[in-house]
């Protein structure tokens, strides 16, 4: 058994003196592990790093074999990221999540988005906006997904500014008015296309993390006995800890 694919590396453990089990989320078989000979190195001990992007090689006897891995680095972006420490926390948030997906799954939407997260991760708050939007993705690849386009209460497609805790569906302002104070807010920059300009706020921040945090927490992670990361916790609070001292400033 043989193929080659585009990776992005998620995990690295050592495996007895010089070799190292490498897991990737690649584009075409989804998440998989491997073994890399050498893989614990001072060679290629850098290009192992989580967030790195590679191309990978997998060669195995049978298909269900852990097999082995040939790597060579595209986009060492670990380098860079590592320098800030809601990068840290965030590259290893983010492979938490993905965590979540089935072993040798393919989910290449889930693949680009994860690549294109971590090509623009660098600013604190664009980071942040971007790892709540793949936090939806993952509820919606879980078959977990959130209604944000239509209002659950009146099938208004405007002025969507609060979320139902209950179905996850949106709710207009009109309508949740009576109840805001039992419904949760949708960030602005969640309501925007893909195309849009995006602006946020610290509180937009906080705002959209309590969205995803209460769906996930409810149907992904407590259904398997396990909470949130403290890499999310982290995470957050290195996103919204310096805008907060800057709003003061």
């Amino acid at each position: 058994m043989e193929w080659t694919d585009e990776g992005i590396v998620l995990g690295v453990r050592r495996h007895g003196e010089s070799s190292a089990i490498v897991e990737l989320l690649t584009r075409s078989h989804g998440r998989h592990l491997g073994l890399v000979r050498g893989g614990a190195g001072k060679r290629m001990r850098p290009l192992l790093q989580p967030g790195n992007s590679v191309t990978a090689v997998w060669r195995a006897r049978l298909d269900e074999h852990l097999g082995y891995y040939l790597i060579e680095g595209t986009r060492l972006r670990a380098a860079n990221l590592f320098g800030s420490s809601h990068a840290v926390y965030g590259v290893t948030h983010l492979a938490s999540l993905a965590r979540l997906l089935p072993e040798r799954d393919p989910h290449e939407d889930i693949y680009e988005m994860l690549d294109h997260t971590l090509d623009d991760f660098e600013d604190a708050s664009g980071a942040a906006a971007h790892l709540i939007r793949f936090e939806l993705a993952m509820l919606a690849e879980l078959g977990f997904g959130l209604d944000l386009e239509t209002c659950a209460a009146t099938g208004s497609t405007t002025d969507l500014v609060y979320v139902s805790p209950k179905s996850g569906g949106a709710v207009s302002r009109s309508a949740g008015a009576p109840f805001h104070r039992r419904l949760l807010r949708l960030p602005a920059f969640l309501r925007q296309s893909e195309e849009g300009v995006f602006v946020w706020t610290e509180q937009d921040l906080r705002d959209g993390f309590a969205l995803t945090g209460l769906f996930l927490l409810r149907h992904v992670l407590e259904p398997r006995g396990q909470g949130h990361s403290d890499a999310r916790d982290g995470f957050i609070n290195a996103v919204t800890r310096p805008r907060a001292k800057l709003a003061v400033s």
